[in-house]
């Protein structure tokens, strides 16, 4: 396996977690008397350009079509986020009804929504049928492709020229991530911006944050190795925000690198300080991450262990992709854990892969009453907490387990 950025010979170990089956594939009633197939989640770290991957066994193509259940309107967290972004980037880039605002992965329209309302053309390019088919709904031009060189220059000659780029949560899903962002360079206008947000690496070390590895995640991104990404094909990163969803992300702000209207902000060169400071821009930053999983496992087994014994029940909330790679590392199933809540309609009545616990709606917190609740998408586990307050009444607590295992 070569790195998927600089070619170079993969052969450093970050983390194994075993095989699991995709973790957004989720089955139906019919499907649990079938065999699943299981994909290797092992990660390797490029000794030369420090990017953390891992090889694409099961295509994009596959992962990202059709019935796609992540719908990113069940969060009003989230919402509340792009709803605040797109006010920002109205203020601070002018963006009016001469602009064009184009978002690679835009799901069903929870961000794009907000620019089409202050009069801002917008386009969505979305591969998955499911969430492209509401972003439609909504008004909002969507094409169903994946995004690349191709689709870019087909764009260009339709005459489209993007004013904003848009990728949140995405750059990491794109197997071939120099085609990703070599596309996002032609498509942009002379004088555009592109905006790209993702989990930070370093978060991901500092916290233990080993359930955002699954296999939707190929790359695993610090500054340093998405500045070098960017600067490889033409682009320059001027701006760069550290932020607090998913347990930590980066917005970085990129335009041509022969652009001269816009400064670097001094935050470019705080964020690779701290960065070279922490070391990460050495192979010594990345080793014994592998211990971090197992002691998060072993307290994780003993107290799920300890309330059975105690006939205590556990239910779990959120059918998020990253406590899939939680369950499926610590194999835990429905004898520990009999049921999982989710706001989400597509997901209710189907059974996560891999344990095969069932997805249900909200109603089964008060009629099985449980004793403590797993928050599963601990990200957003305070408007969760909000939402669920209710189960206090007959004593309930909350439990998260990353990055170590907390009773709330």
């Amino acid at each position: 396996m070569n790195c998927r950025f600089c070619s170079q010979p993969l052969s450093h170990l970050f983390a194994d977690l075993g095989e699991a089956p995709p973790s957004n594939s989720f089955l139906s009633k019919e499907d649990l008397a079938k065999p699943e197939l299981n994909y290797p989640l092992k990660l390797f770290v490029c000794d030369h350009c420090f990017l953390v991957q891992l090889e694409e066994f099961k295509k994009a193509t596959e992962i990202f079509s059709g019935d796609y259940l992540y719908f990113s309107s069940f969060s009003t967290s989230w919402l509340q986020h792009a709803k605040e972004y797109a006010r920002m980037m109205i203020d601070r880039f002018n963006y009016n009804s001469h602009s064009l605002v184009l978002e690679i992965a835009s799901n069903d329209g929870y961000l794009l929504q907000y620019f089409k309302e202050s009069g801002i053309p917008v386009l969505g390019i979305e591969p998955t049928k499911s969430t492209a088919e509401v972003s439609i709904g909504k008004g909002i031009r969507t094409i169903m492709e994946f995004f690349g060189v191709a689709l870019a220059e087909k764009l260009i000659n339709d005459g489209l020229k993007a004013d904003l780029i848009v990728g949140n949560n995405v750059l990491a899903h794109v197997p071939d991530i120099n085609d990703f962002v070599s596309g996002m360079k032609k498509v942009l206008a002379a004088d555009g911006v592109i905006t790209m947000e993702f989990p930070h690496l370093m978060n991901l070390v500092l916290y233990n944050q080993f359930d955002t590895i699954y296999q939707e995640h190929y790359s695993y991104l610090s500054f340093h190795t998405v500045s070098l990404i960017f600067e490889s094909h033409g682009l320059e990163l001027f701006d760069v925000e550290q932020i607090a969803t998913h347990g930590g992300s980066l917005r970085i702000f990129a335009n041509h690198k022969n652009a001269k209207s816009r400064e670097i902000s001094t935050h470019v060169k705080t964020l690779r300080n701290k960065e070279e400071q922490l070391g990460m821009r050495t192979l010594g930053y990345y080793e014994g991450f592998q211990k971090k999983i197992s002691s998060i496992e072993a307290a994780l087994m003993k107290f799920l262990r300890q309330q059975k014994d105690e006939k205590k029940r556990v239910i779990a909330y959120g059918a998020a992709a990253k406590g899939n790679t939680l369950f499926n590392y610590c194999k835990i199933d429905s004898d520990l854990i009999p049921l999982v809540i989710d706001k989400s309609p597509f997901k209710q009545g189907k059974y996560l892969p891999g344990s095969k616990i069932p997805v249900v709606d909200e109603s089964f917190i008060l009629s099985q009453r449980p004793d403590f609740i797993l928050i599963l998408p601990w990200n957003i586990q305070q408007e969760i907490i909000g939402q669920l307050k209710y189960a206090k009444e007959w004593g309930c607590r909350f439990v998260v387990a990353i990055p170590s295992l907390q009773i709330i």
